[in-house]
């Protein structure tokens, strides 16, 4: 396996990405698009989520694709992203056709980043529609990592948190991509130190190159916290994408595989008080439908790619005025 050209899920064709971001606000709002619209499905294993259009996901209900997915900041605020979104995909012609009517389906995920040292007196309505609408306006093939859309204002226990994506070339053709808003009650980081967790999937120094750190930290299994007294503040949001050509089931299976890169890459991980989530994505544009076997390194490449795009959000931060917790990135090695 090899990393993408772009190592960005947008490595994955028929996906583009887009951000839009408030810094004074220190939140934002990430839409991901897909050109044809993909099967998809969703994997929610935390337990404090919040969602919309999740449930036309299972694969026993009409709809059988998706036009995006939206990630954002703003806790319930920001469920207004996807209908920002929503108008945007409108305006361009996209949806679910319904005799002279087309409707976008967007289904979207929030975390939590109200208390991350940002201005979030925004008056009568909260500003996540327009971001949503700016954000699918943006989408590309390139985009931003670290402190930017949906991940601007994340926050780990160790360190700011941030928006990462990640890609990998199995040894068939196929392309699997993450993209992951980092917002975790637990760590990305081992310890007191700037070692990641997701280091055993590293490809080519992409988050640092520091590998496992020596000697091993005495209290490196306890579990850093990112409160005290944590409310339901916290969440990692992610989407994974292939090439391959997946049903609704296949594309669930695969969304379970990829919460094993949140084991892999937090500690600890999908917890009570986060909403941890994550889309499965199949845009089928390399023709090629899996055997079995196939679709084991499918899901184990999934797993991986979605722990090195975590190291990556919180690498790829960068620190701002205001900020409540370092940038991984302002500290020496």
């Amino acid at each position: 396996m090899r990393k993408g050209p772009t190592n960005l899920i947008t490595d994955v064709a028929g996906i583009l990405v887009g951000n839009a971001e408030d810094h004074r606000l220190k939140s934002g709002v990430t839409a991901v698009l897909c050109d044809p619209p993909a099967a998809a499905a969703v994997q929610v294993l935390g337990g404090a989520p919040g969602t919309r259009e999740t449930d036309l996901l299972a694969p026993h209900n009409t709809v059988q694709t998706v036009d995006a997915i939206v990630l954002s900041g703003g806790s319930a605020f920001g469920l207004d992203a996807a209908s920002g979104a929503q108008a945007a995909l409108r305006e361009m012609g996209r949806g679910f056709p319904v005799g002279p009517h087309r409707i976008p389906i967007v289904p979207a995920a929030i975390l939590f980043d109200l208390m991350n040292g940002g201005e979030k007196d925004w008056g009568q309505f909260s500003p996540y529609r327009e971001l949503g609408y700016d954000a699918a306006r943006a989408a590309a093939g390139a985009f931003t990592t670290g402190s930017a859309g949906a991940g601007t204002g994340a926050l780990t226990a160790t360190f700011k948190g941030g928006l990462g994506s990640a890609s990998t070339v199995l040894a068939n053709g196929i392309t699997v991509g993450a993209l992951v808003a980092v917002n975790a009650l637990g760590s990305a980081t081992i310890g007191d130190t700037r070692h990641f967790w997701a280091a055993p999937f590293e490809l080519d120094g992409e988050f640092g190159g520091l590998g496992m750190p020596s000697p091993w930290p005495r209290d490196a299994a306890r579990p850093r916290l990112k409160f005290r007294e944590p409310a339901a503040a916290n969440t990692t949001i992610a989407v994974v994408a292939t090439d391959a050509a997946l049903s609704k089931a296949e594309a669930k299976r695969l969304a379970i595989a990829a919460h094993d890169g949140f084991s892999r890459a937090l500690w600890p991980s999908h917890t009570p008080l986060d909403g941890d989530l994550v889309f499965a994505l199949a845009t089928g544009t390399s023709g090629t439908t899996l055997l079995l076997e196939d679709f084991i390194y499918l899901g184990a490449a999934a797993a991986a790619t979605m722990a090195r795009a975590i190291a990556r959000g919180v690498h790829d931060a960068a620190a701002a005025a205001g900020d409540i917790k370092p940038a991984w990135s302002a500290l020496a090695g």
